[in-house]
């Protein structure tokens, strides 16, 4: 990555988004700091060289830090200045960012990949967790590793039977329903929800109006890899035995039947 800082920047939902990178954290593969209102998150990315010996799945961590200081506040202790453990809704906003990027990295390459998203600064008004997905997807987007995005992801609020996106957290408080919505402006990835008795109708529009609203995002993102050089990632190099290969190739016989049953009953 250049050292020269590069800035995107746009209007997403009637309020200003804006993306930075190249000035911070250099030696991660991906830095970015994305910007919306005044919250502001910071997402890293890094990819191992190598493989850990004996694993057969695809070692993702997501870390997602909360910083007392982002919503300025100081603890109160005279000596103990740390910040604790994770909040319930840090763990689970690490897990929901998880769900949505995990499925777009590619099969068998099981290098450690981590993403750290750090919580700089709060408005009080826009949530942190919607930056911090499309702050993940910005880094990814321009690491150089093999994923399969960008992606975008939009909270949808419903007050007075008419659909908020991004909701304020006064908003939220009134709302009926509480619907995140990530993926791409073609497929939803990945859906979480929680409503006070609201029919499946409803949460089906929800979605499809969600998935509209996250171009906005996406496009930004867009902007950002064009004027900025991902990294080369050395490709990875896996011996196999004969019994590996054989397996290999069975896996790929099962996946082709799969995929072409899938298409004449599911598409």
């Amino acid at each position: 990555m250049e050292n020269k800082e590069k800035i995107v920047s746009g209007e997403w939902l009637g309020r200003p988004l804006s993306i930075r990178t190249g000035k911070i954290a250099q030696q991660a593969d991906a830095a970015v700091w994305v910007q919306y209102g005044e919250t502001v998150v910071q997402a890293t990315v890094v990819q191992a060289k190598t493989e850990r010996e004996g694993i057969d799945f695809f070692p993702l961590m997501v870390e997602f830090e909360e910083k007392l200081y982002a919503a300025g506040i100081i603890k109160g202790s005279r000596w103990v200045k740390r910040e604790g453990r994770p909040t319930d809704q840090s763990v689970l906003t690490g897990r929901m960012i998880d769900r949505s990027i995990r499925p777009l990295f590619a099969n068998g390459d099981n290098r450690d990949v981590q993403v750290i998203i750090t919580v700089l600064a709060v408005d009080q008004e826009n949530d942190y967790d919607i930056v911090s997905l499309v702050a993940a997807s910005a880094a990814l987007a321009i690491s150089g590793l093999d994923w399969q995005g960008p992606i975008g992801g939009i909270r949808i609020g419903l007050i007075e039977d008419k659909f908020i996106f991004n909701p304020t957290y006064a908003e939220q408080l009134i709302s009926t329903l509480d619907l995140i919505v990530a993926g791409t402006t073609e497929k939803v990835i990945m859906i979480e929800a929680g409503a006070n008795e609201i029919p499946e109708t409803t949460i089906l529009k929800g979605i499809l109006a969600g998935q509209k609203e996250l171009g906005g995002a996406i496009n930004l993102i867009k902007e950002l890899q064009k004027v900025v050089s991902s990294k080369i990632k050395i490709e990875k190099t896996k011996l196999q035995s004969p019994e590996e290969k054989e397996q290999e190739a069975d896996k790929q016989k099962t996946l082709a039947l799969g995929e072409d049953w899938l298409k004449k009953n599911i598409y």
